[in-house]
């Protein structure tokens, strides 16, 4: 089986499974309105990945799955293809918005990405990567990204940090919102990455995130020449939590050096 038949695969899944999600739009409506409506969500998010499940073991048995929501296998390695999957990366924007979440999906093979799909349900934008061929959204082909400074950027920031938590000290990266051109927090990591991808922010910032929230989206930006690696600057793991920073070329060295080298992450 070639990359380019499991990526069509992959693709006709995702669009599919977005469909059902977009049908559930008015259930959940009705349901808000009258109880709680987290046990809904939960509900889509876990038939949405077991929908992924049965998909991939009935057309790729040998493949393994890490799924957010514990249905897939427990791995304690990357060998072999291996599919990292959020089947709605952005809940809380699902529950209370039903808009700024998405479908992330990346395939590894032996702990490398191969392909990466993010796919922005409501707008329908499937931002879509296999290793080597560039990056799309929709059929549109993504340019590399290009170098920006620090007045010119636009961060991916979640105001949580640059004010009292339990993380992360807010004077390491106050400086930073007053130095860039703005900063953004959209609640939804997949989206996110898939934003510098195709240019809308420049880079992203958080303290914890799990593997399914960025598996889709690294592939996406090492392969138009961007950056992600934890606060330390240290390479990004696959089967654990990590600090996350994501960014433009050029970008990422100058906040490191300037702005987070002094932090203990």
């Amino acid at each position: 089986m070639t990359w380019e038949k499991i990526n069509q695969y992959a693709i006709e899944w995702i669009k599919e499974a977005g469909e059902k999600i977009k049908d559930s739009f008015s259930k959940t409506l009705v349901i808000q309105s009258k109880s709680n409506a987290n046990d809904l969500v939960t509900d889509i998010d876990k038939g949405t990945e077991q929908f992924f499940i049965q998909k991939i073991n009935e057309t790729f048995p040998e493949h393994r799955i890490l799924g957010e929501e514990g249905f897939g296998d427990q791995l304690s390695n990357l060998d072999g293809i291996v599919w990292i999957i959020d089947p709605i990366d952005g809940t809380m924007n699902f529950i209370h918005q039903q808009r700024n979440f998405a479908i992330s999906i990346g395939i590894y093979e032996d702990g490398i990405g191969k392909i990466g799909l993010i796919y922005d349900v409501v707008h329908d934008e499937l931002y879509h990567t296999i290793k080597g061929n560039g990056v799309y959204l929709n059929n549109l082909k993504l340019p590399p990204l290009e170098e920006v400074s620090i007045p010119e950027a636009i961060i991916g920031l979640n105001a949580t940090w640059v004010t009292e938590n339990k993380r992360i000290d807010p004077s390491i990266l106050s400086p930073l919102v007053k130095d860039a051109r703005g900063t953004r927090s959209y609640g939804s990591a997949a989206l996110e990455m898939a934003y510098i991808a195709s240019g809308r922010i420049d880079a992203y910032i958080t303290m914890r995130l799990a593997p399914w929230d960025i598996a889709a989206g690294v592939i996406m930006i090492e392969e138009l020449g961007g950056m992600a690696t934890t606060l330390k600057g240290e390479k990004l793991h696959f089967l654990e939590n990590n600090t996350v920073f994501i960014s433009k070329p050029g970008l990422h060295q100058e906040i490191m050096e300037r702005y987070l080298n002094n932090g203990n992450w």
